[in-house]
């Protein structure tokens, strides 16, 4: 049962295990993504704070 909780966790990690447990770390570590060193590493990988941008979430709209 606990092991089956667990499973989602263990299927990302074995799919992509640098980028888990970078991310991994970084939470652990209370890293903030617009911080250096980290920003800058991320500038370089090519990550742009566009890359973050959610357009396909619901736009306000105003109805007379």
């Amino acid at each position: 049962m606990f092991l089956s909780e667990l499973s989602p966790v263990f299927q990302e990690f074995f799919r992509q295990p640098i980028a888990f447990s970078g991310g991994f770390c970084s939470g652990i570590l209370k890293l903030k993504l617009n911080e250096e060193p980290l920003a800058s590493w991320l500038a370089k990988q090519g990550y742009t704070q566009d890359n973050n941008n959610d357009d396909n979430r619901p736009k306000t709209i105003s109805i007379d």
